[in-house]
């Protein structure tokens, strides 16, 4: 390090990192005159697709573009060799990590205008789910596999890195057994996610029964599934789980859904009574989507029937309801027209035999 032990040297050093900070901010005030014309230009088109990459795209340009000033710059500088070789890899560096970072905003932002054409507010929004858990899944592998090749290529342009892959060359058969044991599950995981993307088991916004558990799909990555239980608790479930355990999907093939009530009340009980007031309820009711009905006597027993309310709604949080709002006016018209028919205990005393005289 002889170089920094002349003062005249040190002076270089001062003159080429102020020339090196005049560089960058070149950059930046590039930067901040080629986005205010494309958000110029954004605001006279319609299009979503300008929006979306200037809300993606802004921040990665702004490491970008200082450093192809740097690069520009650099020959022009005659900055020492001690200098001169650090700072180009610095450069490269930055480049690949910016890069990097620029692609993997691009695939969210076109994530974001392709979901903008398959809405998830509407009430049959089967294909959009398909829609969103198959580009969720596709970009996260996407950006997943461009960290790994940004990380391999920033660890080539250190020399000793790129002689310690030789060494591990040459003990590829050991290495290659080793890391296909320690790798054996990750890559299961992840070949897991790609399954699911394809087939499709589980989409965003399904209505499951995980673990006993009734919630909706909120969050697909590669590793891991986000269900957004119904009173808000977050169930996080291992990818493989849905792929080797069986579990309840409601909203498979689409989101209407058949509920059913069962009430139990006594033998005396007009049912066909009780069958006209579930009609009469279901009629008036605006989460019954008009498909199903019906009133059926599915178990008797010697206390009690069992009768079962049988109603379509248009999806799950409907079905619920509805069969809330059917229970509990099924058992208010009991309770006020018929009070005798709730379920009751029969017994039969026995008059005694032979009588006592006196």
């Amino acid at each position: 390090m002889a170089f920094f032990q002349n003062w005249e040297n040190w002076e270089v050093v001062a003159t080429a990192l102020g020339a090196l900070l005049a560089s960058g901010l070149i950059g930046l005030g590039a930067h901040l005159l080629v986005f205010s014309l494309i958000k110029r230009l954004a605001r006279r088109t319609p299009s979503s697709v300008d929006d979306a990459f200037i809300r993606h795209c802004q921040s990665p340009f702004k490491i970008i573009f200082p450093l192809l000033a740097l690069s520009l710059f650099l020959p022009v500088l005659s900055l020492p060799d001690p200098l001169l070789g650090p700072l180009r890899h610095l450069i490269s560096v930055g480049v690949i990590v910016s890069v990097t970072w620029l692609l993997i905003r691009a695939t969210k932002g076109l994530e974001d205008v392709l979901l903008d054409r398959f809405p998830m507010e509407e009430r049959d929004n089967l294909r959009a789910r398909k829609f969103h858990t198959q580009l969720q899944i596709l970009r996260k592998t996407v950006a997943f596999i461009l960290v790994l090749l940004a990380l391999a290529a920033v660890l080539m342009t250190f020399e000793k890195v790129r002689q310690l892959g030789t060494a591990i060359l040459a003990s590829a058969g050991i290495v290659g057994l080793v890391l296909g044991f320690a790798t054996q599950k990750t890559i299961g995981t992840l070949l897991a996610g790609l399954q699911i993307a394809i087939t499709q088991p589980i989409r965003v916004d399904d209505v499951v029964i995980v673990e006993n558990e009734w919630g909706r799909i909120e969050e697909i990555t590669l590793t891991y599934v986000v269900v957004r239980i119904w009173d808000l608790r977050r169930l996080v479930v291992p990818i493989t789980y849905f792929i080797e355990k069986p579990f309840q999907n409601w909203t498979r093939v689409s989101a209407d859904l058949l509920g059913t009530v069962f009430i139990y009340a006594d033998y005396t009980l007009p049912v066909q009574s009780l069958r006209e007031e579930l009609h009469s309820i279901l009629s008036a009711s605006d989460l019954w989507d008009g498909r199903a009905w019906g009133l059926q006597v599915t178990g008797a027993t010697e206390r009690a029937v069992e009768l079962r309310a049988l109603m379509s709604a248009s999806d799950a949080s409907s079905a619920w309801d509805l069969r809330c709002d059917v229970r509990e006016k099924l058992l208010a018209f009991i309770q006020n027209n018929y009070p005798e028919s709730l379920p009751r205990f029969r017994a039969e005393l026995a008059s005694g035999q032979g009588g006592g005289g006196g």
